[in-house]
């Protein structure tokens, strides 16, 4: 769809909503319908969250219907359902978003959000306007809250006493495994290391044969793929710490009462606060667990890592859609 269609559609949309209210009390009993779509599974922290939390606190007035593993919509396809109104939400990427809108790009960059209170901070504060505004207007999608998914660490074959990792220099020469697309190509280097692109089923064979020297992900991923078993240290590099948001129908919203809509904020957020604590405790946890297997696991200079990554962002194509002057306000929000 171009934005003109998109618009177009959401015009509909809301003339649709505002014909509905005029109808009156004729359908006063009648229920909000949410459906949401996710790629996540029934037990994904996130669906949890908005089953367990969400759908409770919206529960007067709404209908909540929640639909897993891409089952009515597959992944990617969400945002556009609900621009074209055959969906009412959706846990949607920063990657997603940048797919119809570029500069959504800097949300998904590392070294940009540096923990899950700086998300927090960095969702809720002005800044935020305009990109929300431009969803709202030419997406007809509404970003309610934003949840945490996790930090990306890197973890190696070496052990701490072969190689000490302080500054992106030490990472010279190290061949990480990242993702093969050039972003997160771009992502490797930018930390210092050699990138070598492979598939995420190969990457426990490369690790115990030295193919590779290290991987990045987040710890749960480390533990699920028993990747302790095959490296020795986790350096706490952070770079990359992941999100999404609670994504609604901006024609569903703006149909809701001023009670509805407080109502729906409220549920979207506590239940963002709720997914984000599990989430932290369990990178928690696992550190406690990761060190019994015998991994050495320290934070490097993150500071030293934050200035190079972001220099050599700006200093590419990734940056060009950046509005100007926004990763300096992201910067000063945080830490």
């Amino acid at each position: 769809m171009t934005k003109f269609t998109r618009r177009t559609a959401l015009s509909v949309l809301m003339a649709t909503g505002v014909a509905f209210g005029a109808a009156g009390s004729a359908f006063a009993e009648d229920k909000v319908k949410l459906r949401l779509a996710t790629s996540g599974s029934e037990t994904d922290q996130r669906s949890v969250a908005m089953a367990e939390v969400f759908a409770p606190m919206v529960a007067d007035f709404a209908d909540y219907e929640p639909s897993y593993n891409g089952t009515i919509f597959a992944q990617g396809t969400e945002l556009d359902a609900i621009s074209r109104g055959n969906l009412e939400m959706s846990i949607a990427s920063a990657q997603e978003l940048a797919q119809f809108f570029p500069e959504f790009s800097i949300f998904a960059t590392g070294y940009v959000h540096q923990d899950a209170a700086h998300q927090v901070a960095v969702f809720n504060d002005p800044l935020m306007d305009p990109f929300k505004k431009t969803a709202e207007e030419e997406l007809g999608v509404k970003l309610l809250s934003v949840m945490y998914l996790g930090r990306r660490q890197v973890n190696l074959r070496q052990t701490k006493d072969e190689l000490t990792v302080t500054t992106p220099a030490d990472l010279a020469g190290v061949n990480l495994r990242m993702p093969g697309t050039d972003a997160w190509q771009f992502l490797g280097k930018t930390l210092g290391a050699a990138p070598t692109p492979m598939a995420f089923s190969e990457v426990y064979t490369a690790l115990s044969t030295g193919a590779v020297d290290g991987q990045d992900n987040p710890l749960p991923t480390v533990v699920d793929a028993k990747f302790y078993e095959v490296t020795n240290q986790i350096v706490l590099t952070s770079h990359l710490v992941d999100l999404n948001y609670i994504a609604m129908s901006k024609a569903v919203w703006d149909g809701l009462t001023a009670e509805q809509q407080e109502t729906v904020q409220k549920a979207a957020d506590a239940a963002a606060e709720s997914g984000r604590q599990k989430q932290l405790q369990k990178e928690e946890n696992l550190v406690s667990f990761l060190k019994e297997q015998g991994m050495a696991i320290y934070e490097p200079d993150l500071a030293a890592f934050r200035t190079q990554v972001q220099s050599m962002y700006l200093d590419s194509e990734f940056a060009a859609s950046w509005p100007d002057g926004v990763l300096d306000k992201i910067n000063a929000l945080g830490n």
